[in-house]
C-alpha cells in the first residue's frame, strides 16, 4: 500500500507513534489509509448536513476493513457570494481546492479518498484533485435541497428569491410576499433545487462513473444519501484492493459521455470550464493550446467537441430553471441512471463503462430520446467576431422565439455598473447589456452574473433584452444571456472594442455572435485602447497572473 512508507519499518517508528497519537489503533496500522476530504462549512446551506454524511462514510470505511481520516477543505456559496466582490473568489477556489486535496493526500500518502462535495466549484474540484492525484477516488456529492413552498406555490432559490427581486421593483409583488418567499424558498440543507451548477456537475459526476448511484439526486436530508455515503465507504476500500484510480475511470470517452449528458439534459454553461479543466488535470489534453482544434479523431477534448456534440443530441430532459421540475421530480423520476439508460439506447456516441440494471423511468420527466423536448441541445457554443474563440449559452433557457435577436448595445464595464442601470430602469427593450472586465483575468474570477439576469426576468425584460459578458452565469440564468466570451475584454477581445448604441446580433439557429461595425472601425478603436493592467493582490492576484482563458478551462 502506498501508506506503508509512513507505517512500515524501524525507520517509521516515530510516524507510528504519531498516528497512534490520532488513534489509530496497531490492528489498523495494517489497513488501508482512507483520507474523507469533507467540505463541510456551516457558511454554505449545501454543506451544513455533511456532519452526519462524514460519519457514514466514515462507518462504511471502518466496516470495509479501512482506516478513515477526516480532513477539510474550503468551500464558497455562490449564492452568498454573488452581486459582490465574494464572487472573484468563486471560481478561482476550485484550483485552491484541488491542491489543498493534493497536498494533504500526498504529504500523508494516503492510499484513497472519499471525497465530500456539493456545490458548484467544490465538486469539479475535488474532480481535478482526484485525476492529479490518481489514487482510488470517489465522490460523494451530499445531495439537493427541499423545495420550498409558500401558500401552495412551490419555490426555488432562483425563482423564489432572486427573481422576486425584479417582481417587487417592477410592482408585481408586496413588500410582504417579497420576505415570505426570502423564508420560504430554501427549507432545508441541500445544493439549490434546480439543475444549476451544482447540481449539474453532481449529474455529470455519476454520468462518468465517479459516484454511485443515485448519488447525485438523492437529497441532502434521505436517508437513501446516507446509505449512499455509506456504501462509499465501504466501496472506496475495494477500489485500493483492486488498484482502481480515477484515470482508470476518466478518459476522452468518458468526458464526451458528460457533455452528451449535459446536453441531453441542458445544465449549466459552467461545467463547459470544468470539464475542460478535468480533462486538463487528467492527462487528456496536456499540451493543448489554442491552435488545436479538437474533432471525433481527436486525442483532446476542447469546445469543439462541445460544437460537434451539440448538432447531434437532442435535449430530453428539462429540468428547472428551464421548467417547473425540479431535483426532486427528477429524482424521482429516475433520475441519471435512467438518462444514461435512455442515451445507452439512442446514441452511439455514448459509450459508458457501466450500465444501470432495472431502471425505472417516468417518461414525462425523462422523455424517450425519439421524442425530445427539442432537438436543439441544451447547450451551444456561439462564434463571430465578438467570440472568436467561443462564447456559450444556455440553449434550453431561451425563448425559442428569441433564437434570433438584434439590438442594441449598452456598455458596462463591471456587474455593479450594470446592476445600477437595471434597478434605474436604463434598460430598455431592445438592448444589449455588454458587461466586460469580468473574465478569468479582467475579474479576476469570472464573476457569476446572477444578480443582472434575474433582474433583468424579474422585470420582464427576458425575451426582450439580452446580456453578453466575458464573465459567465450560474446554472439557474435563463433569458437571452451569452457568457465565457473569449478573447476576455481584459485579453483585448471585441468585447472591449464595443461601444453603446452599436448593433449586436445574436443567432442560436447559426451559432453566431455578431458586432455590426465595420473592420476598419474595429482596428481604429484597437488603437485607442488601453493596455489592462492586473490589480488585483493576494490570490487573487497571483491568480489573475496565471490564470488561462475560458475556452481552455480557466486553468491555472
Amino acid at each position: 500500500m502506498r501508506s506503508d512508507s509512513i507505517k512500515k519499518g524501524i525507520a517509521r517508528t516515530p510516524h507510528r507513534s504519531l498516528l497512534m497519537a490520532t488513534g489509530v489503533s496497531k490492528k489498523n496500522m495494517d489497513s488501508p489509509f482512507i483520507g474523507i476530504a469533507s467540505s463541510f462549512s456551516d457558511l454554505v446551506p449545501g454543506h451544513i448536513g455533511m456532519r452526519d454524511l462524514e460519519r457514514q462514510i466514515e462507518k462504511g470505511i471502518h466496516s470495509g476493513g479501512g482506516q478513515a481520516f477526516i480532513f477539510g477543505v474550503p468551500a464558497v456559496c455562490d449564492g452568498i457570494s454573488m452581486g459582490h466582490s465574494g464572487m472573484q473568489y468563486s471560481l478561482p477556489s476550485r484550483d485552491l481546492i484541488a491542491d489543498c486535496i493534493e497536498t494533504v493526500a500526498n504529504a500523508h500518502q494516503l492510499d484513497g479518498l472519499v471525497l465530500l462535495s456539493n456545490c458548484d466549484k467544490i465538486t469539479p474540484g475535488m474532480l481535478i484533485a482526484a485525476a492529479r492525484i490518481n489514487i482510488p477516488s470517489i465522490i460523494v456529492t451530499a445531495g439537493p435541497m427541499l423545495d420550498g413552498e409558500s401558500r401552495c406555490e412551490k419555490l426555488t432559490m432562483i425563482k423564489g428569491a432572486f427573481e422576486a427581486i425584479g417582481k417587487y421593483r417592477n410592482g408585481e409583488i408586496t413588500e410582504e410576499r417579497l420576505l415570505e418567499l426570502e423564508e420560504a424558498s430554501c427549507p432545508s440543507a441541500g445544493a439549490c433545487q434546480g439543475l444549476y451548477t451544482a447540481n449539474t456537475m453532481a449529474c455529470l459526476t455519476e454520468v462518468m462513473g465517479m459516484s454511485l448511484p443515485y448519488c447525485a439526486t438523492s437529497a441532502a436530508v434521505s436517508s437513501l444519501k446516507r446509505r449512499i455515503a455509506f456504501e462509499s465507504g465501504m466501496q472506496i476500500v475495494n477500489w485500493v484492493r483492486e488498484d482502481k484510480k480515477p484515470l482508470d475511470i476518466l478518459s476522452r470517452d468518458t468526458l464526451r459521455n458528460a457533455i452528451i449528458a449535459d446536453l441531453a439534459m441542458g445544465g449549466s454553461t459552467n461545467s463547459f470550464l470544468h470539464i475542460l479543466a478535468l480533462a486538463n488535470a487528467a492527462g487528456v489534453n496536456v499540451g493543448v493550446n489554442a491552435g488545436v482544434n479538437s474533432c471525433e479523431n481527436s486525442p483532446l477534448v476542447t469546445l469543439k467537441d462541445f460544437e460537434e456534440l451539440s448538432y447531434k443530441i437532442h435535449q430530453f430532459v428539462k429540468l428547472e430553471p428551464s421548467s417547473s421540475i425540479t431535483m426532486t421530480g427528477f429524482h424521482n423520476a429516475g433520475g441519471i441512471p435512467a438518462v444514461v439508460d435512455e442515451l445507452i439506447k439512442s446514441v452511439p456516441e455514448f459509450t459508458p463503462k457501466r450500465e444501470f440494471a432495472g431502471v425505472y423511468s417516468d417518461k414525462t420527466v425523462i422523455h424517450p430520446y425519439s421524442e425530445p423536448f427539442t432537438t436543439k441541445p441544451g447547450l451551444g457554443i456561439l462564434y463571430g467576431n465578438i467570440a472568436l474563440q467561443g462564447s456559450v449559452i444556455k440553449i434550453s433557457a431561451v425563448d425559442e422565439s428569441c433564437y434570433e435577436f438584434e439590438g442594441q448595445a449598452k456598455t458596462f464595464d463591471s456587474e455593479e455598473e450594470a446592476m445600477e442601470a437595471l434597478e434605474n430602469d436604463r434598460i430598455k427593450e431592445g438592448d444589449v447589456i455588454v458587461i466586460r472586465y469580468e473574465g478569468p483575468k479582467g475579474g479576476p474570477g469570472m464573476r457569476e452574473m446572477l444578480a443582472p439576469t434575474s433582474l433583468l426576468v424579474g422585470k420582464g425584460l427576458g425575451t426582450k433584452a439580452a446580456l453578453i459578458t466575458d464573465g459567465r452565469f450560474s446554472g439557474g440564468t435563463r433569458g437571452i444571456c451569452v457568457g465565457h466570451i473569449c478573447p476576455e475584454a481584459a485579453d483585448g477581445g471585441v468585447i472591449a472594442l464595443i461601444k453603446d448604441g452599436d448593433k449586436i446580433r445574436i443567432d442560436i439557429n447559426k451559432r453566431t455572435l455578431d458586432l455590426i461595425v465595420s473592420d476598419e472601425e474595429l482596428e481604429k478603436r484597437r488603437k485607442e485602447l488601453k493596455p489592462f493592467v492586473i490589480k488585483a493582490k493576494g490570490y487573487l492576484g497571483k491568480y489573475a497572473r496565471t490564470v488561462q482563458d475560458a475556452s481552455h478551462g480557466a486553468i491555472v
